[in-house]
């Protein structure tokens, strides 16, 4: 049986308070065991929240569920990078080299001779093609400096691609490192592409996308200027050949930096790797490298028309990497034991080879 006592112990806070004689609704912390129990439970709940909103709040950024956003990186939205198309198609049967040459006459007859060297401009453009080209337009320099591509180029360019190869559109674009509009019309080269028929594409904050370029060591995911490749169906780069006192030497592979968004100045600490990353970014249909001015010195700006040289050469390559070396030594005429390390390691990463012997075909 249980003790009296025990059982007056128990029942001792269950009788009623009284207030005026009447009963009234005794407060938790007086009620029992279980109601002390109840109370302190609901302390340690709220003493928890608050302890854990101090962490959310406080703990650095990179700790598990910390809400801190010092980089800013937590309330950019969420960006989907996009992919390029590979552009490059087959090499046409007719062609028996990777690199044409086209030497003597004018440039437009030049460059006709150097398309003319891998099968003809035709078999790579189809009828209805959306074309893209990007020339070198990064300074806002006189054509006869050698700093940019130079317009009669261009504008011959654009011609064939409309005329001859009845393309629907030819689209003219570059991200210049001055004011893009002073460039394109100092340069001659928004005149020139107008001309002929071309449209020409100036970037502003809304052209830009991020790329993914799997493979890519430092632009792996990178702001592009992508809005003159939408819906595009072939590229083409059109470069000067000139000196560069970073990779020393800028040519058709080094055009396509002129691509890039961002803080691109960065990768002047590791110009080799972001030169062969950009091999990788763009797999373009054909590279043309106007050898008519040659900047041999004091690039890539230039300023000194002292540094120009004039050549004979227009070359138009299937493989990027080939056309670089032979004009590394036969229009810088500089040592081919001192390739850029960029070009070897834009072999490694796939885009070509080095060695052109007998892949080049030299047109008279």
């Amino acid at each position: 049986m249980t003790d009296p006592k025990d059982a007056r112990a128990e029942g001792a806070d269950e009788r009623p308070l009284l207030e005026n004689g009447k009963p009234v609704q005794r407060p938790d912390y007086e009620k029992g065991a279980m109601g002390r129990r109840s109370f302190l439970g609901k302390i340690g709940a709220a003493t928890g929240i608050l302890g854990a909103a101090s962490y959310l709040s406080k703990a650095p950024e990179d700790w598990p569920l910390s809400m801190r956003d010092d980089s800013g990186l937590r309330s950019e939205p969420k960006v989907t990078p996009i992919r390029l198309n590979d552009y490059r198609i087959e090499k046409s049967a007719a062609a028996s080299a990777d690199v044409g040459i086209g030497r003597g006459g004018t440039p437009k007859q030049m460059l006709r001779k150097a398309l003319d060297g891998i099968g003809g401009i035709e078999r790579y453009i189809s009828p209805g093609d959306i074309v893209l080209v990007k020339p070198n337009v990064a300074f806002d320099r006189a054509p006869a400096l050698g700093a940019t591509s130079q317009p009669e180029l261009i504008e011959e360019l654009v011609n064939m691609l409309l005329v001859d190869c009845r393309a629907q559109e030819v689209r003219v674009a570059d991200n210049p490192i001055e004011s893009p509009a002073d460039c394109f019309m100092k340069t001659g080269l928004r005149a020139a592409s107008e001309r002929a028929g071309g449209r020409v594409y100036l970037p502003d904050s809304n052209a830009f996308k991020m790329l993914n370029t799997p493979g890519a060591k430092l632009i792996e995911e990178w702001w592009f200027f992508h809005r003159p490749f939408t819906n595009v169906d072939k590229v083409i780069g059109v470069a000067p050949v000139k000196d560069h006192n970073l990779c020393y030497a800028s040519m058709g592979i080094k055009n396509w930096y002129g691509l890039l968004g961002g803080r691109r100045s960065q990768f002047h600490q590791d110009i080799h790797e972001i030169v062969s990353d950009l091999s990788i970014m763009i797999r373009p249909t054909l590279t043309i490298l106007d050898g008519t001015k040659i900047l041999m010195e004091n690039g890539p700006t230039g300023g000194d028309p002292s540094n120009v040289v004039a050549g004979d050469v227009v070359m138009a390559a299937l493989d990027p990497v080939a056309q670089d070396a032979w004009a590394f030594e036969h229009l810088l005429r500089r040592d081919p034991n001192d390739l850029p390390e960029y070009l070897h390691k834009s072999e490694e990463k796939g885009s070509g080879r080095v060695d052109y012997a007998g892949r080049i075909k030299e047109i008279l």
